[in-house]
């Protein structure tokens, strides 16, 4: 997928997590492992978001591997150690397809 195609998946998840009651703490955060997409948080959990896009479900959640959760997880904790975060988190994942978006919670369980 192109990156100009990944910035609209990730602009419609922006959308999509706001209206439904999250706040947007960062987008792209970047550490030697790889990257988080967008990073939110509401009820005092932050929410580690994965955006995936396709043409359907399956062709976009294929690409949340092992070992790209590995490779986020890592991330996660690069940034909660930057930011000293002492407090709830779990990993998302958001699915972009022509139909809508699906919120997937705690990917990792």
């Amino acid at each position: 997928m192109s990156r100009a195609k990944g910035n609209i998946a990730e602009d419609k998840a922006c959308v999509f997590l706001y209206e439904n009651g999250f706040e947007i703490v960062e987008r792209n955060f970047y550490s030697r492992f790889g990257e988080i997409d967008v990073i939110v948080t509401k009820d005092d959990v932050i929410h580690f978001v994965e955006v995936k896009s396709g043409e359907d479900y399956e062709l976009a959640i294929q690409n949340i591997t092992p070992s790209k959760i590995s490779k986020l997880l890592k991330t996660c904790d690069v940034y909660i150690k930057k930011n000293a975060y002492d407090g709830d988190y779990m990993l998302d994942a958001l699915v972009v397809t022509p139909e809508g978006i699906e919120h997937l919670e705690n990917i990792t369980i």
